[in-house]
């Protein structure tokens, strides 16, 4: 059989596969069930406004990031350093003193933590280089309680709305091994957002592909054996080999040997404002002990960060959950409307609700980390590939469907 290969899903993992795939000379064709590209990473137009589905950022840091997208094109536009904590009913800056030495007065008498704690801090920033460590895998809070020693208000304050909301997982369950490589990009890199949303990122990509390579609005119902594709409409494509780089749960219904991990899920609500609560492109995190589940974890405003997000004269804000509530989308609104009243006052009332995101799928967990390649070759011969079987980020998913073409050229 002539080499065409069939990638089933559209998302970061599966483009990047094609774009690997292009660079060999290796034909292939995308099917998607989605109207567009991107996967997990969408951004919804809603009168004027981007809205990203999930609150999310792009660390410029990730190596496989910068191997792929031209950064000049997505106009990246960075958050301030660090970030303001709500402690005790005031707003608090934990900034980057080695990136804004004017914060380092107000960062080491901010109240979140204690002196050693910064000094701590500072010192991880030294020997963090986002190589993931080779020792024993624990989980971050086991990593930042004994091997760091940081205090627990500084874990409770500050690394448990910071990392649980990079994670999803406000526990901090999530492997230590993660935490080496995200606090490396960090310290490596900028947080941003692109001009356009975050869903300029998987378009960047389709883009360097023919248009005819990719399929959308075809979902795929079954393969059979692993080279022949049929989709729902009664279509079918036939192919050398099937890359399967959907989300964990729909390879799990295409293939029963699929690798599944569980989900870490997250509410996120949207509003227009005439006036932002705060003028900093700058991360909010709610550190307020005894905060509850279903709480407000950050608020952004994304139109401080990147001006495109919201039309002329208006701002975009964002509350965001970590797990989905059990009461329905207006109930927890209004919980965490409440809740941002009683730190910015009666201006919130005068926020216009646009969009809200209850997103079950967000993100896989990652309590170990998978070994290395972050691909499978699944008992139908059927090659998987995503970031659950890799880190669950944006560097995550490109890695992995980098390395499906690679085993994809060594088997051709």
């Amino acid at each position: 059989m002539t080499p065409h290969v069939l990638i089933i899903g559209a998302g970061l993992s599966g483009l990047n596969c094609a774009l690997e795939l292009q660079k060999k000379d290796i034909p292939f064709t995308i099917l998607d069930s989605s109207d567009a590209v991107g996967g997990r990473i969408r951004t919804d137009n809603i009168d004027g406004f981007r809205l990203d589905r999930g609150f999310q950022i792009f660390l410029t840091a990730y190596p496989e990031a910068r191997a792929v997208l031209d950064y000049d094109e997505l106009n990246l536009h960075s958050f301030r350093p660090g970030a303001m904590v709500r402690l005790n009913g005031k707003f608090r800056l934990l900034s980057d003193p080695l990136r804004r030495p004017q914060d380092v007065f107000s960062t080491l008498f901010s109240g979140v933590g204690t002196l050693r704690d910064k000094l701590k801090v500072a010192m991880m920033r030294r020997t963090q280089d986002g190589s993931m460590s080779t020792g024993p895998e624990t989980s971050i809070m086991e990593k930042l309680q004994t091997t760091w020693g940081f205090s627990a208000g500084m874990i409770d304050s500050f690394f448990k709305p910071f990392l649980g909301g990079i994670t999803l997982d406000e526990n901090l369950g999530t492997s230590s091994r993660f935490f080496d490589f995200v606090m490396g990009m960090f310290t490596k890199g900028k947080a941003s957002f692109p001009a356009g949303g975050m869903q300029a990122i998987p378009e960047q990509m389709a883009a360097k592909l023919p248009a005819e390579s990719i399929i959308l609005k075809a979902r795929v119902t079954a393969i059979n054996g692993s080279h022949e594709v049929i989709l729902e409409d009664g279509r079918r494509f036939e192919g050398s080999h099937v890359v399967l780089a959907t989300g964990m749960t729909d390879a799990l219904a295409l293939d029963p040997g699929a690798t599944e991990r569980t989900w870490n899920g997250t509410t996120c609500h949207y509003f227009a404002a005439d006036a932002a609560p705060f003028n900093e492109p700058v991360l909010l995190l709610n550190g307020e002990p005894g905060r509850s589940s279903g709480s407000i974890n950050s608020i952004v405003v994304p139109s401080n960060v990147a001006p495109g997000y919201a039309p002329k004269g208006q701002h975009l804000i964002c509350l965001s959950s970590i797990g989905v509530d059990e009461s329905d989308a207006s109930k927890h609104r209004e919980r965490v409307l409440t809740e941002a009243a009683s730190w910015f006052g009666d201006e919130v009332s005068t926020w216009r609700h646009l969009q809200t995101y209850r997103i079950t799928h967000a993100l896989p967990r990652m309590d170990t980390l998978p070994d290395s390649p972050p691909i499978r070759v699944l008992d139908s011969g059927i090659i998987q590939c995503g970031d659950h079987l890799s880190t669950s980020s944006i560097n995550g998913a490109l890695a992995s469907g980098r390395h499906a073409a690679d085993h994809l050229q060594q088997t051709l």
